[in-house]
């Protein structure tokens, strides 16, 4: 949904509707993208419809919760920043998010499979939006000396995201472990 449409919305309306996208993405942490949308609709403690009105297709849905959970860790960035005991705190906490963000972001491709376009959009969307409040983390806890200054970024992102690849096939990877591993190194 546009930023307009969102805003023209009554409040009531937006609350469900964010209502509905906590609701799914907890489903699809457990149960992935394809999980039955009256999962979703038990989750969010509503009937089905009141999902079909607000997303008629089930990648409509996905790709809401998507830019939802975008827009969550990216607006918990400057959150953690003021509110964490140092940068690095910040930075640490961050990045759980984003890894969490990303256990949901799985199934994605397939679901959009047949929309290039519409898939590459979002990819856009993450980075235009995510790449910058890691760097502020990063120049934060760089400043303070608690990290290496030589750091982008899309080298940070980059890293964590392929320490997740393959979390939700094998048992045995803890990916959350081997991203304390690399955040723990960024320490100088």
């Amino acid at each position: 949904m546009s930023e307009e449409g969102a805003k023209g919305k009554r409040a009531d309306a937006r609350r469900n509707e964010k209502t509905l996208l906590d609701a799914a993405a907890a489903v699809f942490v457990t149960s992935g993208v394809e999980a039955p949308v009256r999962a979703i609709a038990a989750e969010a403690g509503v009937g089905m419809g009141t999902i079909y009105r607000h997303f008629p297709t089930r990648a409509d849905l996905v790709i809401a919760v998507y830019r939802h959970q975008v827009d969550a860790c990216a607006g918990a960035g400057p959150e953690l920043l003021e509110s964490a005991e140092s940068p690095y705190e910040a930075l640490r906490r961050w990045i759980d998010l984003f890894v969490d963000f990303l256990v949901t972001k799985h199934g994605l491709a397939a679901v959009l499979q047949s929309d290039n376009a519409g898939f590459e959009a979002l990819h856009t969307y993450f980075l235009d939006t995510l790449l910058p409040v890691c760097a502020q983390l990063l120049g934060a806890a760089a400043k303070a000396g608690e990290i290496r200054s030589d750091l982008e970024a899309i080298e940070v992102m980059r890293g964590v995201g392929n320490l997740c690849i393959g979390a939700d096939s094998d048992p045995r990877y803890n990916a959350r472990k081997m991203v304390g591993v690399l955040i723990a190194g960024l320490k100088p």
